[in-house]
């Protein structure tokens, strides 16, 4: 990371990771979905974020062997 700071592409994966990990801990716990709350059970608009935190979760895994062309992310530093 440079200063502290990473880029806008990690910072969003890294919120999306989160959410989804939130997400699965209050359906686990709980059973209580907040995208299905949010957004109807299986609406176009839940399909596209539970599309989105995959792809965030994806990327997030690829970030542990290839770190981000920036230079700031995937928990990698340079030495």
């Amino acid at each position: 990371m440079k200063d502290g700071k990473s880029c806008l592409v990690c910072t969003i994966v890294g919120v999306l990771v989160g959410v989804g990990a939130l997400n699965w801990g209050l359906v686990a716990f709980f059973q209580l979905d907040l995208v299905a709350r949010a957004f109807g059970e299986m609406t176009v608009a839940a399909k596209s974020v539970y599309g989105l935190i995959g792809i965030a979760g994806a990327l997030k895994l690829i970030s542990l062997v290839k770190p981000c062309p920036c230079g700031s992310g995937g928990g990698k530093s340079k030495k």
